[in-house]
């Protein structure tokens, strides 16, 4: 009888412990889920824009259907990254992850004063030498500092009505994104 409840509590200590170690570490593997589809999508070369979710079609990365979205992924490790261009006047929102998926910058066109994108993302080495003026980049340009050096950098447009959505998304593919010439 000791020995059955021994096994028991033995058990249950060795589920517990599994079922903790399991809950601590889901977070970390599906944190580069995003971030692996979007890198099965092909080779990162500028913006690609992301094709429309529709009803009944799987969404694995969960995308707002109202929304046109665009991606890009960035290597610092390649120089510094630039994501500039004219978006329309409605509401857009430009977003910068780590691979890890923990968002590094964000922001809208409610914290701008224009519809111009001009976006320099830099890491911490990059922005020492940003600082010491031994990196030349161009007036009004927003810095944004990141510790790792693999970046996506994610805009959403909101069209007002969805015969609008092809100008929106035309608009999103003539974005510039890549790394800075220094």
């Amino acid at each position: 009888m000791i020995r059955t409840g021994l096994w028991i509590l033995a058990g249950l200590v060795l589920g517990g412990i599994i079922h903790i170690v399991v809950i601590l570490l889901l977070p970390a593997l599906s944190a580069t889920a995003a971030w692996d589809r979007i890198e099965a999508l092909g080779p990162a070369q500028g913006m690609r824009v992301l094709a429309p979710v529709t009803a009944g079609e799987p969404n694995p990365l969960r995308l707002d259907p109202e929304l046109a979205y665009a991606v890009c992924r960035v290597d610092l490790r390649n120089g510094p990254g630039s994501v500039t261009g004219t978006l329309p006047q409605s509401f857009w929102s430009v977003a910068v992850y780590a691979r890890n998926g923990t968002v590094v910058y964000s922001t809208t066109n409610r914290d701008s004063t224009s519809n111009l994108l001009d976006l320099g993302l830099f890491n911490p080495a990059q922005t020492r030498l940003l600082a010491e003026q031994k990196l030349d980049v161009a007036e009004g340009l927003l810095i944004v500092e990141a510790k790792e050096d693999d970046l996506m950098v994610v805009v959403r447009l909101a069209p007002p009505h969805p015969a609008m959505r092809a100008r929106y998304e035309r608009a999103l593919a003539g974005l510039s994104c890549g790394n800075l010439s220094v």
